[in-house]
C-alpha cells in the first residue's frame, strides 16, 4: 500500500542514530543520507526523516503513530531498548500484550528524539 513514510526531523544526525539502532534491532541495514535525508531501504517499503524543506522546525503530529513490524516479542523488546539507549522515551503501556478485536498484539511505543510516536508490533498466533 505504502511506497514510502517520510517525517520530519529538527535534528539528522540525532535522528540517523536513533533509528540506525532501533531499525537494525529488526535487521534494516544502516540509513544512507542524502541532502538533508536519510532513507532506511527495505523489500517492503522506505522509512524516512528529513529536515523540512520549508526552513521552518519539524513538529509533530498529533494522533499520529508509526508501526514497524516484528518477528517476535523479543525482537520488539530488542526494538524498545535500542530506542531509549539511543535518545528515544518510553511512552504509552510498558512493552506487552494488548487483546485486540483481530487478535492479540505484543506492542512497544516510544516517542523518538523529535517526539514522534513509533511503535513495534507483533501479532501473536492465534492459538
Amino acid at each position: 500500500m505504502f511506497s514510502h513514510i517520510m517525517i520530519g526531523t529538527n535534528h539528522l544526525d540525532q535522528s540517523k542514530a536513533f533509528y540506525d539502532a532501533v531499525l537494525g534491532a529488526l535487521g534494516v541495514p544502516a540509513g544512507a543520507v542524502d541532502r538533508h535525508r536519510v532513507f532506511w531501504r527495505t523489500p517492503t517499503g522506505v522509512f524516512s526523516v528529513s529536515l523540512p524543506i520549508d526552513g521552518k522546525p519539524a513538529t509533530v503530529g498529533n494522533g499520529s503513530t508509526i508501526g514497524f513490524a516484528c518477528q517476535s516479542a523479543d525482537q520488539a523488546n530488542a526494538w524498545h531498548a535500542a530506542g531509549l539507549a539511543n535518545g528515544g522515551t518510553s511512552c504509552e503501556d510498558p512493552p506487552g500484550v494488548r487483546e485486540g478485536a483481530h487478535g492479540n498484539l505484543y506492542l512497544a511505543y516510544l516517542r523518538d528524539p523529535d517526539g514522534n510516536k513509533v511503535c513495534a508490533l507483533y501479532r501473536l498466533p492465534k492459538g
